[in-house]
């Protein structure tokens, strides 16, 4: 095999965006071969989209056992993303899953259980991992430039989405349909990087908002506060209905402290770690002597493509991937503990309580009310 054939399961607006790449030729070693929507109302329009040649299904088991492709990327609404990704593991299919890998923990854990048994390579679409800016942060953390991590910030308010955005599907921001708000949908790559970076907490305490600024059923603006096991402490804030929106991440060690916003780097390092100096100064007043240091980074990256090259070369050569789709459940741990804390009104700590989440999100699907809308799809082109 010199190149990866893939399917799409799911051409509505980020299915389509896929589609676009792979048809365009950016990944040199892939080639689109066969889409499926179970929509038939929006064939003409998918089959104008990928011309003649790649076969179009309704059915994904039909696609999936029709000798046509070697892999698929799963890019339908978020609770079918672990059932479609083990049946396609099932057939020998490597497989790509878009983002968030599932919408609750119990969930993607069988997902990664039948990934641990098929003999297939399992990706997940965290497309911002191989963003220099993210990838020269990690490396100052895990070389031990940084010191120990005592405090992080994530103020992640540039994901504006219009009430329209909301009403151009009637599975979006609905408990049943897609299982959370801003959390679920937009923050995966913030919250999969926050973990990336930092680590997991230990337990979380946040305040989510259901449709305080958009006529939806689940949150579209909340703040959490986490803490982790050597005491270090973080903040995340994000919404979807604040413009200008701010996307800025600070940490700080005891050895200095690295801002990430503006599509820039930015790192303070101090002369010796903060910790040395509060042991030995005598003096009352005075800190660290700190210097800025300009560290070079090429440019931001965020392309889809970037992460399906990846994937091909796992496929076709055994290099390590980037996002394996088995850490998938770190983030969406997150995102499940904020709900928690906000729908108990306490301290969630972590692993959670899968069990009780389950029980919790049930009770709001049966509440859930169906959006009379009628389904368009979008334009993602540039988005995350």
């Amino acid at each position: 095999m010199d190149r990866v054939r893939f399917g799409i399961i799911g051409v509505g607006n980020i299915g389509s965006v896929h589609a676009r790449y792979l048809l365009a030729g950016q990944v040199k070693e892939a080639r689109l071969c066969a889409v499926c929507d179970n929509d038939l109302t929006r064939h003409d329009a998918i089959r104008a989209l990928v011309g003649e040649q790649v076969g179009l299904f309704s059915d994904a088991r039909d696609m999936l056992e029709s000798g046509l492709i070697d892999a698929v990327i799963v890019a339908t609404p978020h609770y079918a993303h672990p059932e479609l990704s083990m049946l396609a593991m099932r057939h020998g299919i490597h497989t790509l899953c878009e983002k968030p890998a599932g919408v609750y923990t119990a969930q993607v854990r069988e997902m990664n259980q039948c990934a641990a048994e098929c003999d297939v390579v399992f990706g997940i679409m965290y497309n911002q991992r191989p963003n220099p800016l993210y990838q020269k942060v990690k490396d100052l953390i895990d070389s031990g430039e940084l010191g120990e991590i005592r405090r992080s910030t994530w103020i992640i308010t540039n994901w504006y989405r219009s009430q329209s955005y909301y009403n151009s599907g009637g599975w979006r921001a609905t408990w049943k349909g897609e299982g959370g708000g801003v959390l679920l949908n937009q923050d995966p790559h913030q919250l999969d990087l926050w973990q990336w970076l930092v680590g997991m907490p230990v337990r979380v305490r946040a305040f989510c908002q259901f449709g305080q600024r958009r006529q939806i059923e689940v949150e579209d603006t909340v703040t959490a506060y986490a803490e982790y096991a050597n005491g270090a402490t973080g903040v995340f804030i994000t919404t979807v209905a604040e413009t200008p929106g701010t996307n800025r991440l600070e940490i700080a060690g005891d050895r200095g402290k690295v801002v990430v916003e503006d599509g820039k780097l930015r790192y303070w390092r101090l002369r010796e770690s903060e910790t040395e100096f509060n042991a030995r100064w005598q003096n009352g007043f005075g800190e660290p002597e700190c210097w800025e240091v300009h560290i070079p980074t090429p440019p931001e990256c965020s392309d889809h493509h970037v992460i399906t090259t990846n994937f091909c070369a796992a496929v076709l050569r055994g290099e390590p991937l980037i996002a394996p789709g088995v850490e998938g459940i770190r983030g969406l741990t997150l995102s499940n503990a904020m709900h928690l804390s906000t729908w108990t009104d306490a301290w969630v700590t972590l692993p959670i309580d899968e069990k009780h989440y389950l029980e919790c999100l049930q009770a709001r699907i049966a509440q859930s009310v169906d959006k009379n809308v009628t389904s368009r799809t979008l334009d993602a082109s540039g988005t995350w």
